[in-house]
């Protein structure tokens, strides 16, 4: 298989302590490779623009998961949906 073995992670610094703050690898890996290539300071600015996921409507939530391939999410509750979405 093509690029098998070959890491995906552009920032593997960056990378390894948003896993030992407790991110998940697929979050810390978006986070890193964003910073790599936009650079860390711009994708700082990013953040919290969204609202509290508190505020979302249940069909609102899973609309987000379906695009980030949360699994199980037609199932799920919304305290379930926001607790998938903050740490996937």
């Amino acid at each position: 298989m093509a690029g098998k073995g070959k890491s995906r992670i552009k920032d593997e610094e960056l990378y390894e302590e948003l896993r030992e703050e407790g991110n998940s690898k697929q979050k810390s890996a978006r986070i890193a490779n964003a910073a790599a290539r936009d650079g860390r300071s711009e994708v700082g600015k990013r953040g919290g623009k969204s609202g509290d996921y508190e505020d979302w409507t249940v069909e609102e939530l899973q609309d987000r998961a379906k695009e980030i391939g949360v699994e199980g999410r037609s199932k799920m509750r919304k305290a379930e949906l926001i607790d998938a979405l903050r740490n996937s």
